[in-house]
């Protein structure tokens, strides 16, 4: 299958201008654009278009030269912006066009004999550049064509998109190939970011600076803090992670930018995991050089609830955000892994992103905000609508239990005061082992399961863990799975490809040339059946019970209530599945374990539940939330086990 739009062709000196409201203008002397039904039209030839590469000056000298860094751009724009028509710009700033290549078929940045830009990657140019926009791809600081040294996530990172923004806004120096000086003088100066990964991340980052011009940013799996990035309650996921990106990243001699990945390895202090002012430049949703207060532009948000890479509490966390703040927002939420939307639900990704665009760079009522403002994945082929995320919840404790076989339960009430129960951290135990066979005991690992579910229960948001417990050690690694025991078919999000399969067949959204197409092979889900679904995670340094920024000593033998979020989730438990919370000490899939000394905890189940926020199943999103769970008769012991040596595969790790 390769389908295709056919554009309407190249404009002469003016065309019709079609009002949203129907009426029609006169002719203009000058090129204009078309808008029919709320929408900008393909008119313009891309073939014909105009491409750059300029050097915009940046704020910052990262590479200590004694010269302030130049960011390296690639421009294309309608051939008509030189003939007096005024375009918005659609920007992608990126550290991967010379490296990984931008979206699931890996594309680069490529030039012609005479150094001008010959390919864009990705679809945003081909489909609109027709439609009367600039595209821009920036070379992000220290990547590709541009000077300097990477900091993911720092000043020098953020310094070229916000350069960008300001030379389309005429308070900023560019220059040509020639050294000449370079004018914005074809834009209106309005600038929406769109990016998947660090892509929307430095879109985050950039709109968290409060740059005026840069009117929306469409974040697609982005980081909204680095800390979350590479840790959680101080346990972290990587070692020395930050100078390990920063070298992949830039394809200089290594000597060039070892000193800033020295300082980056300083910085970081994975002997605490502690967070510092390292990290408070790195937060956009509440740092120092970032935050969301600042925020001018609305965001349209994308994320995967079974990321693993860009994990779903950088949306979560920076959505709230913004609800507080009034920032116009919209948010695509699916199950896939570390996924483009371009790739599981192409057509209407397209149409929906043309819409965002016409709605905030042209200020066209293109009904896009009349829309429900989350579109929302509740299975492999089921979407819904809402007003908002996450849904209308309440909050339900689950207590843990005593058990059979020295394991847990979870239930409506209480334990009584007096009961225990005690597992001892392994350092090389890694998922599958914790969830396999919640009814067999286990010395590494405790599992506190329900009885088979009466009816259906979706929870809505960030689940919490809430214990009483006592280390025989100074410190140990926490780790909390919340866990549906039942045979169901979910979109894979393990798989490598983070639940989907590149096909052979392409489809075409936009104009091409020969050297830049704009076909791009279509994918289909990954579905895998499996008996056991991790739903929610989470882990806490017992160190950082009370604080990110400093390290509590504990005294082994005494209690301490240990409070924490998982990862957030929009999930459905069937009838009849059971639900789990599985404790335990290190995590060897998704963290780095870190623990000199194997503690042993013991945890106090009078004292001790997890959190879930229940809402409405269905299609009535406002319907009040269940205040509690109903639960079928539990089997008679042994008529039940739960699976047998599951095997995860090794989440996907995909950067990009």
């Amino acid at each position: 299958m390769r389908q295709s739009f056919r554009l309407l062709g190249a404009v002469g000196i003016s065309l019709m201008l079609t009002a949203t409201t129907g009426g029609i203008a006169a002719a203009q002397a000058q090129p204009e654009i078309k808008i029919v039904n709320g929408r900008t039209q393909p008119v313009f030839s891309y073939a014909d278009a105009i491409r750059e590469h300029i050097r915009v000056e940046t704020s910052v000298d990262s590479d200590g030269d004694g010269n302030k860094d130049l960011a390296a751009v690639d421009v294309v724009r309608p051939r008509e912006t030189d003939q007096g028509l005024k375009v918005p710009v659609i920007m992608d700033d990126s550290p991967y066009y010379d490296n990984s290549g931008r979206g699931n078929e890996s594309e680069r940045k490529q030039y012609d004999a005479a150094g001008l830009p010959a390919k864009f990657p990705l679809f945003y140019d081909n489909y609109f550049v027709p439609r009367g926009y600039a595209v821009v791809l920036v070379d992000m600081v220290g990547t590709n064509k541009s000077d300097g040294c990477p900091d993911v996530g720092a000043s020098a990172d953020i310094a070229a998109g916000k350069a960008v923004v300001d030379w389309l806004n005429g308070r900023a120096k560019a220059y040509n190939p020639d050294g000449s000086e370079a004018a914005a003088r074809w834009t209106t100066g309005r600038v929406g970011m769109v990016g998947k990964s660090y892509d929307g991340t430095l879109a985050n980052a950039v709109a968290a600076t409060g740059v005026q011009g840069l009117e929306t940013i469409v974040p697609i799996s982005a980081i909204s803090s680095w800390y979350r990035y590479t840790r959680m309650n101080g346990v972290l996921y990587n070692d020395d992670y930050m100078p390990w990106l920063a070298d992949y990243i830039d394809t200089d001699p290594p000597a060039k930018c070892a000193a800033v990945r020295q300082r980056l390895h300083d910085g970081q202090d994975d002997a605490t995991g502690n967070y510092n002012a390292f990290w408070d430049e790195r937060n956009y949703v509440s740092g120092s050089l970032a935050d969301v207060s600042k925020v001018r532009a609305s965001v349209f948000a994308v994320h995967g609830l079974g990321d693993l890479n860009v994990k779903a509490d950088h949306f979560s966390t920076y959505w709230q955000a913004l609800a507080r703040q009034g920032v116009p927002r919209k948010l695509w939420l699916s199950q896939y892994g570390h996924v483009d939307p371009f790739d599981y639900r192409r057509d209407d990704w397209v149409d929906t992103l043309h819409a965002w665009f016409d709605q905030w760079l042209y200020k066209i009522d293109s009904g896009v905000m009349k829309q429900p403002r989350v579109d929302l994945q509740m299975g492999p082929a089921q979407w819904v609508t809402q007003a908002d995320w996450p849904s209308r919840s309440l909050n339900v404790p689950l207590w843990l239990r005593p058990g059979q076989d020295g394991q847990g339960s979870l239930g409506l009430l209480p334990s009584f005061g007096g009961k225990t129960l005690s597992f001892t951290d392994d350092p090389a135990q890694r998922e599958s082992r914790m969830v396999s066979d919640p009814t067999v005991a286990s010395p590494n690992r405790l599992a506190f399961l329900t009885p088979p579910l009466k009816r259906a229960v979706r929870f809505s948001g960030t689940p919490t863990v809430d214990i009483r417990a006592k280390l025989d050690q100074p410190d140990a690694n926490l780790t909390a799975l919340v866990v549906d025991y039942g045979e169901d078919d979910r979109v894979d999000h393990y798989a490598s490809a983070g639940g989907i399969r590149t096909l052979t067949e392409e489809s075409c959204h936009g104009e091409s040339t020969a050297a830049d197409d704009a076909c791009y092979r279509l994918t289909e889900t990954v579905t895998a059946r499996r008996p056991v679904e991790i739903v929610a995670r989470g882990w806490l340094d017992a160190h950082n019970r009370r604080s990110l920024s400093a390290a509590e000593t504990l005294t082994p033998g005494k209690n301490y209530q240990f409070t924490w979020d998982t990862l957030p989730n929009d999930y459905v438990v069937k009838p009849g599945h059971r639900l789990a919370l599985i404790l335990a000490g290190s995590d060897a899939t998704e963290t780095s374990p870190d623990q000199p000394a194997a503690a042993t905890v013991t945890v106090d189940l009078a004292a001790s539940r997890v959190w879930l926020p229940l809402t409405a199943v269905g299609a009535v999103q406002d319907a009040t939330p269940p205040s509690t769970m109903d639960f079928a008769p539990a089997p008679a012991p042994d008529q039940w086990r739960g699976p047998h040596d599951v095997v995860l595969p090794t989440p996907s790790r995909d950067l990009f």
